[in-house]
């Protein structure tokens, strides 16, 4: 049973790799014919002035066969052969002049008009070596007349034959997908700058989800969570001004819930400005810093000049760089002022925060300043650190205005 499925599968393998085989030979013939067609044409007629009807004939020959090999590959094979990337220019001649000055397409061209007739004669030796194979090991239902020593030999090279067959196709169909993807499709070098774009594409996708996915908490936190908790603060706020009869016990507890839920909505507070500050969205990053600036505990010298609006997802890491930046200088820098600037340089968003505290901060050392590198990375921005000790200590980072 197990040799029966093999031989099934042998079968069915070989009946594949022949279906690929004979399909490829008219397309690898096809732009070759196609050619000495044109130039004979031209040649004999000595007609010069037809001569850009071969040339047009292979403009239009060549990207054609080409889509029809990929789509041989794929549907017989299951071999997938990259696209390659349109061309960008709309005028016609421009979109021709790009198509002949690229190296994709005399890959493609030597595939098609060089390559191609070879493994059209590979392909033909395959099939003959089937047709001779079936000839052979069936000599004796038609050939009766031959003497029985050269239908014997006759059988048993059809037999070999036959049995050669499926691996000389798989051996061939095996070579051209190797093959088809380095000459039809891109090369690795542009297959590599293919990647870099996607994964480019994908990581501003993701970092604008959870750019989204952050406001999307930062609305749900400020319109239900923190109502609630000022609700609350309300009520027993009235209960402590109106319930003036209660045990001593019970004004205690009532008041020390009322500054828990007041301390609860401060945290709060915080905590949603640092998700994301709605400010920030409706009134750009002056706005945003500003205030920002105001609730720090020292005198914050703020300038921004940035012009144009920033992509959303830069403006909220140059946002946060700052913020991060203040706390560190009022929780560990012993600073007693610090300054803000931040500029748009053509297109470059840069942010410059500088205190006059003790200095000997080291972004290497895995504080919140490693995080910030990694944050301003995230949108292939660079972040420095000038911290000698003694002070002052600049923070700087420079962000692309658009992702």
């Amino acid at each position: 049973m197990r040799s029966f499925r093999t031989l099934r599968r042998v079968l069915i393998r070989a009946r594949r790799d022949t279906g690929f085989v004979a399909a490829g030979i008219p397309l690898h013939l096809a732009l070759a014919s196609q050619w000495v067609w044109g130039v004979t044409i031209v040649m004999k007629a000595n007609a010069w002035a037809v001569v850009p009807i071969p040339f047009a004939l292979f403009l239009v020959g060549v990207p054609a066969l080409t889509v029809v090999q990929r789509h041989r590959y794929r549907a017989i094979l299951g071999v997938n052969v990259p696209r390659l990337p349109p061309t960008p220019e709309r005028w016609w001649p421009r979109r021709a002049q790009r198509w002949l000055s690229s190296a994709q397409t005399w890959r493609q061209v030597g595939y098609h008009l060089l390559l191609g007739p070879l493994l059209a004669a590979v392909e033909l030796l395959v099939l003959a070596a089937w047709a001779a194979g079936v000839a052979g090991a069936t000599v004796f239902a038609y050939a009766s007349a031959l003497p029985v020593e050269q239908a014997s030999f006759c059988t048993v090279g059809g037999v070999v034959l036959l049995c050669s067959a499926p691996w000389l196709a798989g051996a061939t169909a095996r070579t051209e997908a190797r093959i088809a993807p380095g000459l039809l499709g891109p090369s690795r070098n542009e297959r590599l700058r293919q990647r870099v774009e996607h994964l480019a594409e994908s990581r501003t996708d993701l970092i604008e989800a959870v750019d989204s996915e952050r406001r999307r908490i930062e609305r749900d936190l400020h319109d239900g969570t923190q109502q609630r908790l000022v609700s609350l603060a309300v009520h027993l706020g009235l209960a402590r001004a109106t319930l003036t009869d209660l045990p001593d016990d019970a004004r205690t507890a009532i008041d020390e819930a009322h500054r828990e839920a007041k301390e609860a909505i401060a945290e709060l507070n915080d905590l949603v400005r640092g998700l994301h500050p709605a400010v920030l969205e409706d009134r750009g990053l002056d706005a945003a810093l500003s205030g920002l600036a105001a609730r720090v505990p020292l005198p914050v010298g703020l300038r921004v000049d940035i012009g144009e609006r920033a992509a959303p997802v830069v403006e909220s890491v140059a946002y946060f760089v700052v913020s991060e930046a203040l706390t560190n200088v009022t929780k560990h820098a012993r600073a007693t002022r610090a300054e803000v600037t931040v500029e748009r340089i053509g297109k470059v968003l840069r942010v410059n925060v500088t205190d006059d505290g003790s200095g000997g901060a080291d972004a290497s050392a895995g504080s919140g300043l490693n995080g910030l590198a990694k944050r301003v990375g995230s949108v292939d921005g660079t972040f420095r650190v000038s911290s000698p000790a003694g002070g002052p200590t600049t923070l700087t980072a420079e962000l692309p205005c658009e992702l």
